[in-house]
């Protein structure tokens, strides 16, 4: 259950960093709209990784040997691609409108690598409905908490959370990787 709050945390950061850039923006959000984007990041953080469940099950048979190397490298490779982006900086020209079509756009961009961790959990068999719920929730509530840590504390914060969440990533790729070795 640890490693499962610390991979949703680490997984909601890019999703934070985009909710962060929001409140920084808009500083006059309304308490309904702060829900509504929490809400939508928060749902497609939990559907991917079903998704990429359903898509890992169907092959996780012929590569059960490898698994933990695949999530290794998953993982890892993740957690590479938040710490560059972190260091890009580009949150401003993502937040365009805070329109539903943008804010879904947002969430399907920031919960990628959501699927991809759901492909891992077909490999080593993790109870997928548990983790996705926890994901969601976990997500939910942090971008909640980043809009308004964002009209306070603004862009400071943006690149810091995706460094944390992917060092987050690339540690628990090794630790899978250590742990199967």
């Amino acid at each position: 259950m640890e490693m499962l709050l610390t991979l949703a945390i680490a997984l909601a950061m890019d999703s934070v960093a985009v909710s962060i850039a929001i409140g920084s923006k808009y500083k006059e959000l309304l308490f309904s709209k702060i829900i509504v984007i929490a809400a939508i990041f928060g749902f497609f953080q939990g559907a991917m990784p079903l998704i990429g469940y359903m898509l890992g099950i169907s092959f996780a048979g012929y590569v059960a040997m490898y698994a933990h190397w695949i999530a290794f490298l998953l993982l890892s490779g993740l957690g590479g691609k938040m710490l560059y982006e972190a260091y890009k900086n580009e949150f401003d020209d993502e937040v365009g409108d805070l329109s539903n079509k943008t804010l879904i756009s947002l969430a399907v961009a920031t919960s990628i690598d959501a699927m991809a961790v759901g492909v891992t959990f077909a490999f080593l068999q993790n109870d997928i409905l548990t983790a996705s719920s926890i994901i969601a929730l976990v997500t939910f509530i942090l971008c909640w908490i980043a809009v308004y840590v964002g009209k306070t504390l603004g862009s400071f914060l943006e690149s810091k959370a995706e460094i944390l969440g992917g060092v987050i990533l690339i540690a628990l790729g090794v630790k899978i990787l250590f742990e199967h070795i």
